[in-house]
């Protein structure tokens, strides 16, 4: 294909190259000047037709017969609201759709979508399915059911909140997460809608009830479209409507005035720690009012293309090619009929984390004082026009340009016009549009990273020089810490653990112990079995289902891995890592073994007060251990290990600690990090003393 296109547009290469030669030769005065811009072309947009049923439905149809497809898109026009403690119940009851209706089970929508090769999906704003044209009955039959007759039942919302819960606990470690859940609550505050965020407090509390009133409220009629695409005619659209949807009955849905929102009045720095993290993850933000349809949208759109919208913005060439803090530093101009906001990012190393925040505001300032360039202007729009030419090839986007305009109150050739007003944007109306949207100087400047590492050096960005602390959901929080009382040092903190858990001279009196622990991951559950025996002796077993997946020996000299029945020697990293972890208590070798503690503060952790103690191996290998100020227990330790992908950091906290022959052991253990997703081990057993044969750890 790509020889017939090269062929196919060889000879006109050709031609036109041979009558550029000949001009020039005649003349170059051609190359003194630019020629003169043509017209903007002129857009063809797809044919769409509006309607609307008596109960309010309104109904858009994009006929496109190419190929023997079709999709209906119910869309809920729903306003912006409060869910208040019950956060995360829209987002529940949008699942729960699908899970089951008055006349079918999960089990039975689930084979219905399949045997027809459809896809069907269902959210808080909506459903969509998609199937070939000859089975759009069925498929139109069964979203139908799923709206008008969902069955809410129990099993599947319990289901939906130990998934959601799952999901938010693998978010807390996510900086990405963090960084977006703070910007929503400093951009927008905590009593308006957008600055809202979904906890484990918020799930918890959530009912099955919470769920069916807000499908009541706004699962209706007069609050949403029908945009129907593909194979299929307008009039076969109207019947399928009438039919599937005319019955709906129709109710005045709950509006709510909104609080004002307002940008920073100077800028603030706002820091969230992450202990061991190896990079900082940066946002410059703040809310803008950009609404749909309005003068500067296009305009915006250029402004941002240039800034930061891929390789060739302006943030990507200085953070990435010139200084190489990151390997992309990107751009949003959000328009939104509400409140907008505007967001430059990056993740960089924690040491330049200050000087890439001095790029980043050297970047906006640039852009509301001086005009760009006319080729990074050219550059820009031919950027923007390019995909917007490319995208009208799908009907899908027709369908959604219909919408929008319907939506936001468009004129009906906004869309057709849009060229137009791309060309017409000039270098003058960029920085006229800098100067009313880029506020460096009022911006909220987000880190998610290391305090320690980087938290010090912002002082200078924040307009009082101060630098402000907040957990993962934007709430703010003293990082001061308690004061660590004198005479404290690692050494007593360590000390005092010992004690907590049962004392040295009990601790030196395990011989062996045996570990059993199961887990959860996909649906699957996974069984460890970890075996220690004095001194260093250690055998773990990993399996599933009864088979073995992976089995780790270490004899006190020697190591090995089997893995599906395949035995392999363990290399020297492998086994300095090993001599590390096989004591029984590794805190009781600490004195003996060549390890360096250091006690770094008092930080909070889960809302409890903790030492922080820095442990720096004989290998080099380092850890980051929290003891509970007022238990001594072990709480939390943090890992940071160098991997393909470059160094990933592991959490692992300790809970549930319950006596076993006069030692402490902790019973929960929730590790983030080794996996996509959160482990939550529960221990099942513990045995200490039973005499484990020597046989176990032998490596042969």
């Amino acid at each position: 294909m790509k020889m017939k296109i090269f062929s196919k547009y060889g000879a006109v290469a050709l031609l036109v190259m041979g009558l550029a030669l000949q001009l020039s030769a005649q003349n170059n005065d051609f190359r003194k000047k630019a020629p003169a811009s043509g017209p903007a072309p002129k857009i063809e947009m797809g044919a769409y037709t509006e309607f609307v049923l008596e109960n309010g439905l309104k109904v858009i149809v994009v006929e496109n017969h190419k190929l023997p497809r079709v999709s209906f898109q119910l869309s809920i026009d729903v306003p912006p609201f409060k869910e208040g403690d019950v956060a995360g119940a829209a987002d529940i009851a949008g699942q729960l759709l699908s899970k089951g209706t008055t006349t079918r089970t999960k089990a039975q929508i689930d084979e219905a979508v399949d045997f027809i090769g459809a896809s069907l999906n269902t959210s808080a704003e909506g459903i969509f399915g998609a199937s070939l044209t000859k089975h759009k009955d069925k498929l139109i039959t069964l979203m139908a059911d799923v709206l008008l007759n969902p069955a809410f039942s129990e099993e599947e919302f319990n289901k939906l909140k130990t998934q959601t819960l799952s999901s938010l606990a693998a978010s807390k470690d996510d900086p990405a997460t963090i960084a977006q859940n703070v910007s929503q609550v400093l951009n927008y505050g905590k009593d308006h809608p957008y600055g809202e965020l979904t906890t484990e407090e918020t799930v918890g509390k959530t009912t099955l009830q919470d769920c069916k009133s807000y499908y009541d409220s706004y699962y209706r009629p007069n609050q949403a479209y029908l945009v129907v695409v593909g194979d299929i005619s307008v009039a076969e659209a109207k019947k399928i409507a009438q039919q599937h949807f005319g019955t709906w009955k129709k109710k005045e849905i709950p509006m709510k005035a909104l609080p004002a929102v307002q940008a920073p009045a100077a800028s603030q720095v706002s820091f969230v720690h992450k202990t061991g993290a190896v990079q900082s993850l940066i946002y410059v933000t703040y809310p803008v009012e950009l609404k749909p349809g309005t003068a500067d949208i296009v305009k915006a759109q250029v402004l941002n293309t240039i800034l930061g919208s891929g390789f060739s913005g302006r943030l990507f060439k200085n953070l990435r090619e010139s200084k190489a803090y990151t390997y992309g530093a990107y751009s949003t101009l959000q328009q939104d009929r509400y409140i907008g906001y505007f967001n430059a990012e990056a993740s960089v190393r924690n040491e330049v984390t200050d000087s890439a925040v001095v790029q980043f505001l050297y970047e906006l300032e640039l852009l509301t004082k001086e005009k760009v360039s006319q080729k990074e202007l050219d550059l820009a729009k031919n950027q923007i026009s390019g995909s917007f030419s490319r995208s009208l090839e799908n009907p899908q986007t027709v369908a959604r340009f219909a919408l929008n305009t319907s939506l936001y109150k468009l004129p009906k050739d906004y869309y057709a016009t849009f060229l137009e007003r791309l060309k017409a944007v000039t270098a003058d109306d960029i920085l006229a549009t800098a100067k009313k949207y880029i506020k460096p100087a009022n911006a909220n400047i987000i880190v998610v990273g290391d305090k320690d590492a980087s938290a010090e050096k912002l002082k200078g960005f924040s307009a009082n020089g101060k630098v402000f602390f907040y957990d993962i959901y934007g709430t703010k929080i003293n990082m001061d810490g308690a004061v660590v009382p004198s005479g404290m040092t690692a050494e007593v903190v360590i000390d005092n653990y010992l004690k907590a858990i049962g004392g040295k001279e009990t601790l030196m009196g395990v011989k062996d112990m045996s570990m059993s622990m199961t887990t959860s991951a996909q649906g699957q559950t996974i069984g460890m079995t970890i075996q220690r025996k004095a001194p260093n002796k250690m055998a773990m077993t990993v399996d599933m289902s009864g088979m073995v997946l992976n089995q780790t020996k270490f004899d006190g000299e020697k190591g090995e891995v089997t893995a599906m029945g395949q035995a392999q020697p363990m290399d020297e990293g492998g086994l300095k890592e090993l001599k590390d972890q096989s004591a029984m208590f590794a805190e009781l070798q600490y004195a003996t073994n060549g390890a360096k503690l250091e006690l770094k503060g008092v930080e909070p952790v889960e809302g409890k007060d903790a030492y922080k103690i820095e442990i720096t191996a004989a290998s080099g290998k380092k850890t980051t251990d929290f003891f509970d100020k007022a238990t001594g227990l072990k709480i939390r330790s943090i890992e940071t290990q160098e991997g393909p992908q470059g160094p990933t950091t592991s959490t692992s906290d300790y809970e549930d600690y319950r006596e076993v022959n006069g030692v402490k052991v902790p019973y929960r253990l929730k590790t983030v990090g080794l996996a996509p997703f959160p482990l939550v081990f529960e221990v099942k057993s513990v045995e200490i003393n039973k005499g484990i044969e020597d046989s176990v750890f032998q490596v042969k």
